[in-house]
């Protein structure tokens, strides 16, 4: 299949360029024109193959998209948190995929070895994670405790300078492919650690998962701990309980926000362009009132998802956004994007569900990203909680 030329120009029906910095401006472009060389000619390809671009590890490492917001002293960009909505934005532009490879990468692993590993560990993974040289995974899911991870069965004993692990964790991105993972298991006294594991280390092997019809382009597996030894120097130090996974969480949750977002728009950019040139009862359809109607509140739902991530940003910024506020965007903008897909997948009518256009890769990638990182109704009930003060989880 021929690569189609990448005509992608961005909403901004409010202009929120005027809220950003020249700064965030060039980066935002910089990754822009990346997915345009890098990602769009190939993805479709990859998707359809349901094979991992795995020369782009490298290539995000370059750009800076990994841990960007990670002080530069460990490889990272030292950059805000409007930088890295932007950077992720544009990525998943090109595939949800591969804004998902950056996020596990700099949200789920590179963020609890900085904020909670030793000198010795940050400087050790962070630099190798950061250019891309390594690839790393995030092991929090098993295969009866998706969210309600707190019930977790991983977990370690302790043999003198060693710990060995055991247990299973699944849908993890990245794992086949992964040098590393942080793994989260309970300690013999039942409380939740983070551990980093190295691939090599015996018993600790990362099957494939095939047969997906989303995120086909993103290398999906297991993490499987059978008697694994680690060294107790590969814990992290300075966290227990579930802050630590969930913390992660939050920072990824942030950077879906944003990223969809980027999936939203692309499919807008295209049911608009199509509209506009598909002709039917001798007029463009873009003529019809309810084709008006799909875009007008395609539109609509962008800008006021891109103010509610440019408000989050700045209070990330800050240091002052909850967690309950990550989750409301994260919500809010996978909802919005996954309408947005269905909507210009009718547009474009049959075309639409054929590789010559992205929407239904969009789509069916939206359906995992609505799911990971909390589904939809975990958090309705974290905003529910939130507002009420009663908790519907128990």
């Amino acid at each position: 299949m021929s690569a189609k030329a990448d005509l992608f120009q961005s909403p901004d029906y409010f202009e929120l360029d005027a809220l950003f910095t020249d700064e965030h401006r060039l980066i935002r472009d910089a990754v822009r024109t990346y997915v345009k060389k890098e990602i769009t000619p190939v993805i479709e390809k990859y998707a359809q193959d349901a094979a991992f671009p795995e020369h782009i590890v490298k290539q995000l490492g370059a750009l800076g998209c990994f841990g960007p917001t990670i002080p530069a002293e460990y490889g990272g960009g030292g950059l805000d948190y409007i930088s890295y909505g932007l950077m992720m934005q544009e990525l998943e532009r090109g595939d949800s995929g591969v804004r998902s490879t950056a996020s596990v990468q700099g949200s789920l692993v590179m963020f609890p070895i900085f904020a909670y590993g030793s000198e010795d560990q940050k400087s050790k993974y962070l630099p190798l994670l950061a250019s891309g040289e390594w690839l790393g995974c995030f092991g929090l899911t098993e295969p009866d405790h998706g969210s309600d991870p707190s019930s977790m069965v991983t977990h370690f004993k302790e043999e003198a300078d060693h710990i060995v692990l055991n247990g299973a964790k699944m849908w993890i991105s990245n794992a086949p492919f992964a040098q590393v993972a942080v793994v989260w298991a309970k300690d013999p006294s039942g409380i939740v650690r983070g551990v980093i594991v190295e691939r090599g280390m015996e018993g600790f092997s990362t099957p494939a998962t095939h047969n997906k019809w989303s995120l086909r382009a993103s290398a999906t597996g297991e993490l499987v701990f059978d008697n694994v030894r680690i060294p107790k120097t590969n814990i992290l130090p300075g966290v227990s309980g579930m802050k630590g996974p969930l913390s992660c969480l939050n920072k990824a949750r942030f950077g879906i926000a944003w990223g969809v977002m980027g999936a939203a728009m692309d499919c807008y950019d295209t049911a608009l362009r199509y509209a506009k040139e598909r002709t039917q009862f001798g007029k463009p359809i873009a003529a019809f009132q309810l084709q008006q109607k799909k875009l007008a509140e395609m539109i609509t739902e962008i800008t006021k998802a891109q103010l509610l991530n440019w408000r989050l940003a700045v209070l990330m910024n800050e240091e002052k956004a909850s967690a309950q506020q990550v989750s409301m965007a994260k919500r809010n903008a996978c909802s919005v994007a996954t309408q947005i897909c269905r909507d210009a997948r009718q547009i474009l009518g049959g075309m639409g569900i054929t590789g010559e256009y992205p929407v239904m890769r969009h789509m069916m990638n939206l359906e995992s990203v609505i799911t990971y990182e909390g589904t939809h109704d975990i958090h309705l009930l974290i905003t529910g909680m939130d507002i009420t003060g009663i908790n519907a989880f128990k």
